[in-house]
């Protein structure tokens, strides 16, 4: 009988450990609240699944960035595979307070319906450069895969700058030239928040506290443009998934000038917003920005243990 009281005893003081706080705002968890609490939901979500056996699940996978690093391409591209379930929009749960506040319940609601034997998958190309991410994460589950697709730094300022020119122009809206915000007294202007989102291995350093190299897949953005099966066939083996993507599911579009998808006789393209031609840049301009890249470059290539093909 002491034994079992003493039993008793013991489970009601772990319990403590983990309180739920009903009806509190969401406070910042701890990372062993946090882990508890997505096993929790994941249990009450998997224990309400539909008859098929389809539920919302947690993601087991999240592509991480960076912005205008080619995140949309490689979630379409994944989700030619039959075991990825991927959700539709960029959730922005881990980054924005407005949602994270929200907890863990509010994030799996935003997550698509799956199968339980396939992959949930989520993108939210700002986590990568978002300071309290990492931690946040790792939190919530310290055994995820992360993917983070890169391209040349320099070609990613300009295709930072596209968007948010083009976003100004729908809305005839006017917007100053990209030289302006480049250049600042005559000197590389290196407060350009483009920029920094360039410095890859700022933000590398942050996402290794957290989580190991071998957690964290890299995929070339510009080899992803160029000859995307390749690419996706390590992002398949990283992901532990059967080789079911084919190189007959890519197709060259002349027209647009980049692949598109060849999915059960279907073809289907990245959106007219992808792709987009870049601003002229004066070459002396070009190569500053070659220049400052290029230190932080090779503090990323031995950071990850490998080399990219950029300026």
């Amino acid at each position: 009988m002491a034994t079992l009281l003493l039993g008793a005893a013991l489970l009601v003081a772990q319990l403590q450990l983990v309180p739920s706080r009903p009806g509190a705002p969401w406070a910042e968890p701890g990372p062993q609240e946090l882990v508890w609490k997505a096993a929790t939901l994941q249990d009450q979500a998997l224990e309400g699944a539909a008859p098929n056996g389809s539920a919302r699940q947690l993601p087991q996978t999240i592509i991480i960035g960076v912005r205008k690093g080619g995140t949309r391409a490689l979630l379409e591209m994944l989700s030619l595979h039959p075991d990825v379930a991927a959700a539709e929009n960029e959730v922005h749960f881990f980054d924005w307070e407005e949602h994270y506040s929200q907890g863990l319940g509010w994030y799996l609601s935003q997550m698509p319906l799956s199968a339980p034997h396939q992959l949930t998958v989520e993108k939210t190309p700002a986590y990568f450069t978002s300071p309290k991410v990492p931690e946040r994460v790792h939190g919530m589950n310290p055994a995820l895969r992360l993917l983070l697709i890169l391209r040349d730094p320099s070609e990613r300022v300009l295709s930072d700058y596209t968007q948010v020119l083009y976003n100004h122009v729908q809305k005839h809206k006017p917007y100053p030239s990209i030289e302006e915000f480049l250049v600042r007294d005559g000197r590389l202007n290196v407060d350009y928040k483009a920029l920094n989102r360039s410095l890859y291995h700022v933000h590398m350093r942050n996402w290794l506290r957290f989580f190991p190299l071998h957690r964290i897949h890299i995929v070339d953005g510009d080899r992803l443009i160029r000859d995307p099966f390749p690419e996706i066939q390590r992002v398949e083996r990283f992901l532990k998934l059967s080789p079911q993507i084919n190189a007959s599911n890519f197709y060259f579009n002349k027209t647009k000038g980049f692949y598109c998808l060849r999915d059960s006789g279907r073809d289907r393209c990245l959106h007219e917003s992808k792709g987009r031609a870049h601003p002229q840049v004066d070459p002396k301009l070009l190569h500053k920005l070659h220049e400052y890249f290029h230190e932080p470059n090779k503090k990323f290539f031995e950071l990850v243990g490998r080399t990219f093909d950029w300026h």
